[in-house]
């Protein structure tokens, strides 16, 4: 067995060479994830694309809709063309009738993440779901499980009186958690009729955690005005690809969709129309507002990740990937 004598301690230690390399590919620092985020219609999936084939990197989706097989126009999934051009993953794992779990993606993408490092391949992560990057990142709240009763005395109340009780209860959450977004709310409200505690206060061992991954963010901004302009225009495009027809075949195909893939953007509003409850222009124009309210939301989620080096929108693609590459290499 091959030793190693090491001088200047009050006695000599002798290790073992293998035990001496072990340590050290322990301290061994990963190379970090490179994590492209930002608001719906930012660009960043374009970003991300560009940056990947620089890289020779993969591209890890963080996208809770890009999951589903078939819904494709109204996700912003990437086309077959960039798909061949850069290897994705976790894109089309599931059928829409299919129910998907945040703690499934996770299990998914510790594996893509593994892989990679063994394949010495870097990765890219970039998508649209912030709790996605919570998990993924920081961990799954570890909160009781879901209480049928519970939720169907809390499902006869109004969003606006489940959000009056959760101002009395949990206020950190009801100042956190828009009224709209209503199973937030009901969660919420579960977690504290089951435990008696808010569960802000039970999320607080999130706060400052080790994150489960190492990785490098930078988010896209841009001004309000323009990101809607940019949003609207996005929707119109969809429209004209074909994103009424795509619903239509979803429907044919599966009746309705699963609980979780419903709550992908536009959908809702695009059957509304199909079924004849809603004009197609009403409904184009709900898209809008729903996907500005998406927006907004995704990016108040983004801004409490820590160390996100924010770049303007308006500089430019060419811009941005420049400005990333020349932080990357300091």
């Amino acid at each position: 067995m091959l030793t190693l004598e090491i001088h200047g301690l009050t006695k000599p230690l002798v290790l073992p060479v293998s035990a001496i390399i072990a340590a050290i590919a322990e301290m061994t620092v990963l190379p970090p994830i490179l994590v492209i985020t930002g608001p719906t219609a930012s660009g960043k999936s374009a970003l991300a694309l560009s940056l990947a084939e620089r890289f020779g990197a993969e591209i890890l989706s963080v996208d809770s809709m890009q999951i589903y097989r078939s819904m494709d126009i109204g996700t912003a999934k990437p086309s077959a063309d960039e798909q061949s051009r850069v290897r994705h993953h976790l894109i089309d794992l599931a059928e829409p009738n299919q129910t998907f779990a945040v703690s499934r993606f996770v299990e998914l993408a510790d594996a893509v993440i593994a892989d990679a490092r063994s394949r010495n391949v870097p990765l890219i992560a970039t998508g649209g779901t912030p709790m996605y990057y919570k998990a993924l990142f920081e961990g799954l709240f570890e909160g009781p499980g879901a209480d049928i009763s519970i939720r169907e005395s809390l499902g006869a109340h109004t969003s606006e009186q489940l959000h009056e009780r959760l101002k009395q209860v949990d206020p950190p959450s009801a100042a956190r958690i828009h009224l709209n977004d209503r199973k937030r709310i009901v969660r919420a409200l579960e977690v504290f009729e089951l435990t008696g505690k808010p569960i802000s206060s039970m999320q607080e061992q999130w706060q400052g955690r080790m994150q489960r991954h190492p990785a490098r963010w930078f988010g896209i901004d841009w001004e309000k005005e323009t990101l809607n302009r940019r949003i609207n225009a996005r929707v119109k495009q969809m429209i004209a690809t074909g994103w009424v027809q795509e619903t239509r075949g979803l429907l044919d195909k599966f009746g309705e969709l699963s609980k979780t893939a419903s709550e992908a953007t536009g959908y809702h509003e695009l059957i509304e129309h199909i079924r004849g409850r809603m004009t197609l222009d009403d409904a184009i124009e709900q898209i809008k507002i729903a996907t500005r309210q998406l927006a907004r939301r995704q990016m108040k989620w983004f801004r409490r990740f820590p160390k996100v080096t924010w770049m303007k929108g308006e500089e430019g693609m060419e811009s941005m990937r420049r400005r990333i590459l020349e932080l990357l290499n300091a």
